[in-house]
């Protein structure tokens, strides 16, 4: 088993991690930019080591972590979400030092890191997809507006590398198109150093559902339910919910069964989530996220599963011992993503916290590394909480978070609340009428 593990990761993240390893015995070591240093994660973890200056580009410099790891005798390394969590190379980094890397291989990961290999991956092996163009773009514009009707518009061009809601943009006439191809070429190379884009129909008002993924390294691969992560922002999820409401029985059976063989079939190990966008009674599959989701509490609430636990265990050998008492879903769980924003333009809002008070009581939860006096900065992202509840139903559950919404109480920053609970009170929530498009067609997305 492991024995010391180290984050490469920061903020509430980070924080969960080492809230699991002290349930295992297991050590853990803090890595930190220069400022950060106050963060509970770094005041929490057994070790902490700063590796570099302040910002955010310290926690992808794999040559600093990787020294950490070797001053400290860490045997693991965690990369939570965000920053490192998806990139091959550090995967790859990690497991050449001899270490455990808690995520899938490299192969594993380079694979499902471009869409378009993970969309031809999921088609081989019977996972329904969108109608697109089947691989990169040509370079001749011709090419390109053949490809475009034979779909049939809107269509929409996503950056092979993208992610994060970032390389993405619709086009519903032909004249719009070549001009669009080329702006989106050109933010994906400055983004992700990967210019390469494809097309794929624009789907007018789908759900965003995901299935929650864990396999070990004996061939067991198990779905923990399901999540519904339709309401979104600018690309960027900001409420979760579990299970996906809506769904008759049968497909969902259908859906975890054939996410299970695909699986299977690529010899997938570890944590994992596959994104599906659901329209009149399809699911057609978009991307795999090789890692913890952001959304994850929302599973663990209605399952009663610790994932970061038992993805921990995985990787260091052991096998799945999930009954099935424990894969059937109790309830309903909603998460709102608490942000240091503007709720109405969502420009961040750095600052000092100089009041906080956070919900409680039975059937809430907050994952959050922030307290009264810590410095929200503008260097990382906007995310300083997660509030999650779980009651006996969906109607419930809204009405635990919004009495969780009301009892919080933060000064000094701005936040993204007053959104959340406009959410919770419309009717097209209330009544599960939403889609991805919800927010963004709406008037005024702050009045819901």
């Amino acid at each position: 088993m492991i024995k010391r593990l180290l984050i490469a990761n920061r903020g509430e993240i980070a924080l969960r991690i080492i809230r699991a390893c002290k349930k295992m015995a297991i050590e853990t070591v803090a890595v930190y930019a220069a400022g950060d240093d106050a963060s509970l994660h770094v005041r929490l973890a057994d070790q902490s080591v700063c590796i570099g200056p302040a910002g955010a580009s310290t926690y992808l410099d794999i040559k600093a972590l990787l020294s950490a790891a070797e001053i400290t005798q860490a045997d693991a390394v965690h990369p939570g979400y965000g920053f490192l969590a998806e990139n091959a190379e550090f995967s790859k980094a990690v497991t050449d030092l001899g270490l455990c890397f808690v995520g899938p291989s490299h192969h594993l990961i380079a694979l499902m890191g471009d869409k378009i290999n993970a969309i031809d991956t999921m088609r081989k092996y019977g996972v329904p997809t969108i109608p697109g163009s089947q691989g990169n773009l040509p370079n001749d514009p011709k090419q390109h507006k053949a490809i475009a009707t034979r779909i049939g518009y809107p269509v929409l061009i996503k950056a092979a590398a993208g992610g994060g809601g970032r390389g993405m943009l619709p086009v519903y006439h032909e004249q719009d198109l070549s001009q669009s191809v080329l702006d989106i070429k050109t933010q994906a190379k400055q983004l992700f150093a990967n210019d390469d884009v494809y097309l794929e129909k624009y789907l007018e008002a789908p759900r965003h559902i995901e299935v929650q993924i864990l396999a070990d390294q004996f061939g067991e691969v198990v779905c923990v339910g399901d999540r519904d992560c339709s309401i979104q922002r600018r690309h960027q999820k900001i409420i979760e919910e579990a299970p996906a409401f809506g769904i008759p029985e049968k497909a969902r059976e259908q859906l975890f069964a054939t996410c299970r063989r695909a699986l299977k079939k690529i010899g997938y190990i570890g944590v994992g989530t596959i994104e599906m966008l659901y329209e009149r009674g399809q699911f057609y599959f978009i991307e795999m996220n090789t890692r913890i989701q952001v959304e994850h509490p929302v599973s663990e609430m209605v399952t009663g599963i610790d994932l970061i636990q038992q993805q921990i265990r995985m990787h260091a050998g052991q096998k799945l011992d999930l009954s099935a008492d424990q894969l059937s879903s109790r309830g309903h769980a909603i998460e709102c993503r608490i942000n240091a924003e503007n709720p109405a333009t969502m420009q961040a809002s750095p600052g000092q916290i100089t009041r906080l008070h956070f919900p409680g009581g039975h059937g809430v939860r907050v994952d959050s590394h922030i307290y009264a006096g810590f410095k929200v900065t503008h260097y990382f992202d906007s995310l300083i909480a997660k509030i999650i509840v779980h009651a006996e139903s969906r109607s419930a559950a809204i009405r635990v978070m919004q009495h969780a919404l009301n009892e919080t109480y933060l000064e000094g920053v701005e936040t993204n609340i007053p959104l959340h609970k406009n959410i919770l009170a419309s009717d097209s929530f209330q009544t599960e009428k939403i889609h991805i498009h919800f927010l963004t067609k709406a008037k005024h997305s702050a009045d819901v």
